[in-house]
């Protein structure tokens, strides 16, 4: 065994202060366990239990070995622990062994999310300093690899391409696993994985997630979940999103013994059919995913009786769609109000019916310190609305190599400024009632305005642009554009087609546009969005 050394990766890293940081530990919830000892420890008690299902499925005792064989494959390539590399993989089992064979070689993986596009991957990848990228082939009609020829001549810092599936001018990814080789031993204060802000100002924001922290936030949510031995959990959205991965997710079900699905296709015909197949007992999904399943019972065949939690987050699941779930599934409805920078809210699986249909849950932890601030940042009363702020063992202190950013997105104290509007109850149940960041919740992705306007503004035509949100049943809130424009309008056609050539993900384009002579200005000359929203 090796050591890590402190490299580069820790600069712009900001860490928990040390006060703190023994405070978590000595109450237990940083227990010293790395995220790899997850998959170790289930291993051992029980090697010959399924870890995850499909077509070539592998118990805990195969995981690990193939876990292990991807970590020499990697240290072999001469990619060291600490270097970041950027992972953009589907939802397959290939994502399981591939992220515990880079936590194993003390890699760090930023994982992003396959609609990422150019804008983004470059982007995040110039920020980490990456080294290599490690992609799927091909997405429908979309081709990984080409995204791939041209990010090696943007970022000097690549070296290495890895594709899951045909390699075309690159390396296949499971063919660089090895029998044998040495492994570092990880510092469980260190850094284990970088996830992506939802970018609520401009590009996306890369969060620092160490070994402890993330851990807790594992095997913490499993314990709200009841989630056990027998339980199979079904990753449905992206495996990189924080949701599906660790609250509890794979790793939470990893922790536990449980055994993991996969699906690419989150639709009723698709993944009904995977629930039924491997007897699938929890998942999550978003909002409209929650209604659109909800209805599907009426006309999709197939059993889902064994399915007996259905959670719901990435946007605010609203009460009459919420009471229609449980019933129509035949499930207990949890919902999950959350963040990749920590904090997580569940309701318990005993709440009352109208606490789980009327709010989106309490924090997870007892160490979680939550204040709801007014504009100036003063605490108000309970119950009132407010702007939530929170810090506790499993939030970030700060973005990864973004000290300008970070100077307005956490206080003096080391608060996390959500950008959230919500009440606390007397249970400390939340409500969440909206947001004061300029950031649509599309179908539970967030989209920063900031950024899509100046992606709008590049367009020849365009000399003034304002993204909003405006609601939509079936997503929660719709993207619109509004354009002051020289000459003739663009359609939307040729706008979404000048925004993918700029590299833009297609979760980002509008789905309306609007021509204005003028975009409404508020007292202080700023664009009223307000205004624009009612606008017809």
């Amino acid at each position: 065994m090796t050591s890590t050394a402190a490299g580069t990766h820790r600069d712009g890293y900001v860490p928990f202060p040390a006060d703190l940081a023994d405070t978590y530990r000595a109450a237990g919830y940083w227990t010293g366990r790395t995220v790899d000892d997850l998959l170790r420890d289930t291993a051992r008690r029980g090697p010959e239990r399924p870890a995850l299902l499909g077509d070539r499925p592998l118990t805990y005792a195969e995981l690990d070995t193939e876990a292990d064989r991807m970590a020499y494959g990697f240290l072999a390539l001469g990619i060291a622990p600490g270097d970041r590399v950027i992972v953009q993989l589907l939802n397959t089992p290939e994502f399981a062994i591939t992220l515990f064979g880079l936590l194993r070689a003390g890699i760090i993986p930023v994982l992003t999310l396959p609609a990422h596009r150019r804008a983004e991957i470059e982007h995040l990848a110039g920020l980490s300093g990456a080294v290599a990228y490690l992609v799927a082939d091909r997405q429908g009609d979309f081709d990984y690899r080409e995204l791939a020829a041209g990010l090696l001549s943007a970022v000097g810092s690549l070296r290495h391409v890895l594709v899951s599936g045909e390699p075309g001018e690159f390396t296949e990814l499971m063919s660089i696993a090895r029998d044998s080789g040495s492994l570092p031993t990880i510092d469980p204060a260190d850094i284990a994985l970088m996830l992506v802000s939802g970018g609520t100002t401009g590009l996306p924001k890369l969060i620092a997630r160490t070994h402890d922290d993330y851990v807790y936030n594992a095997t913490a949510s499993a314990a709200v979940c009841e989630l056990g031995d027998r339980d199979i959990y079904l990753a449905t959205l992206p495996a990189a999103h924080n949701f599906p991965l660790a609250c509890p997710g794979i790793l939470g079900t990893v922790a536990t013994g449980g055994a993991v699905a996969f699906t690419t296709d989150p639709s009723p015909e698709s993944a009904f059919a995977v629930i039924e197949r491997f007897r699938v007992t929890v998942t999550a999904v978003v909002p409209p995913l929650a209604q659109l399943w909800s209805a599907a019972v009426e006309w999709e065949d197939a059993d889902i009786s064994s399915l007996r939690l259905l959670q719901v987050g990435g946007a605010k699941l609203a009460e009459v769609n919420a009471r229609e779930v449980a019933p129509a599934l035949n499930v207990t409805l949890q919902q999950v109000f959350g963040m990749a920078e920590g904090l997580l809210n569940f309701t318990r699986l005993d709440d009352d019916p109208d606490i789980i249909c009327t709010t989106q849950g309490r924090p997870l932890c007892p160490a979680d310190e939550i204040r709801v601030v007014d504009e100036d940042g003063a605490d108000i009363a309970p119950g009132v609305e407010g702007e939530l702020l929170t810090r506790g063992p499993y939030t970030l202190r700060g973005y990864y190599r973004a000290p300008e950013h970070n100077a307005r997105a956490f206080t003096p104290e080391g608060y996390y400024r959500s950008g959230d509007l919500v009440r606390q109850l007397p249970s400390g149940h939340l409500v969440v009632s909206g947001r004061i960041k300029d950031v649509i919740n599309r179908g539970g992705e967030n989209i920063s305005c900031d950024e899509l306007e100046e992606h709008l503004l590049a367009h020849p035509a365009v000399r003034h642009a304002a993204a909003v949100g405006l609601p939509d049943p079936a997503l929660g809130e719709k993207v619109c554009a509004v354009l002051v424009v020289t000459g003739d309008t663009p359609t939307l056609a040729e706008i979404k087609e000048f925004l993918t050539g700029r590299g833009l993900a297609t979760y980002k384009l509008p789905d309306v546009l609007r021509r204005a002579d003028t975009l409404p200005l508020t007292a202080v000359g700023k664009i009223d969005k307000k205004a624009l929203r009612t606008q017809g």
